[in-house]
């Protein structure tokens, strides 16, 4: 599949309607309504997932287009390669097998939705930030690790990423966790509420 270049940004598009989860309906309505799209009479959105190579990211990735997207709306995968990361045709192709493998998945699942998987280098809350705010992201998606054992003394990376993320980003902002098979459902952290639990 062909990539489409524009200033460093390395963008491939791609061409079930289902009612939002209680935490995505109540979590932020009018944060909703400022990002999304009016097409006739119908309000459509994008929605933002950072992907990378987990399950855990795969799960919220899943759980993004099952309990938010609507019909009609965008989803925009973004992938984030480290500033200092070296090109080369391996890691092209690795990238590459990533966003179309997921992108393929979403289009089965949700062909009503419009996916996009966009590949950008460069510092990761810099850069999530930066194009929540130049696509006009209406949600943004992460994933969530479980906690350390030692989060009473620090946070990792990631959890760091996504509190920043919660807290500036500017549109409604959820971190998502799949539960072990045992406990089931997920786990969804929001600006107002954390770790709300979802049975579906």
């Amino acid at each position: 599949m062909s990539w489409e270049r524009r200033g460093g940004e390395r963008t491939k598009k791609k061409g079930r309607e289902e009612q939002a989860s209680a935490c995505y309906a109540h979590a932020g309505a009018s944060e909703r309504r400022e990002g999304g799209k009016k097409e006739g009479a119908v309000m459509r959105k994008r929605v933002m997932v950072v992907i990378d190579r987990t399950a855990r990211a795969k799960h919220a990735m899943m759980w993004a287009l099952t309990h938010v997207a609507n019909k009609g709306d965008v989803m925009t995968l973004l992938h984030v390669l480290p500033p200092h990361c070296s090109a080369s045709a391996h890691r092209e192709e690795e990238t590459s097998q990533l966003v179309n493998s997921l992108g393929s998945m979403c289009k089965a699942m949700r062909p009503q939705v419009r996916v996009e998987a966009l590949v950008i280098q460069g510092p990761k809350l810099a850069t999530v930030l930066g194009q929540v705010k130049k696509l006009d992201a209406s949600v943004l998606v992460l994933k969530q690790s479980k906690p350390s054992s030692l989060c009473c003394m620090f946070q990792s990376s990631h959890e760091d990423l996504v509190e920043q993320c919660i807290s500036r980003a500017e549109c409604l902002t959820m971190a998502v966790r799949k539960q072990s098979s045992g406990v089931g459902g997920y786990l969804v952290s929001t600006r107002w509420q954390k770790n709300f639990w979802l049975l579906a």
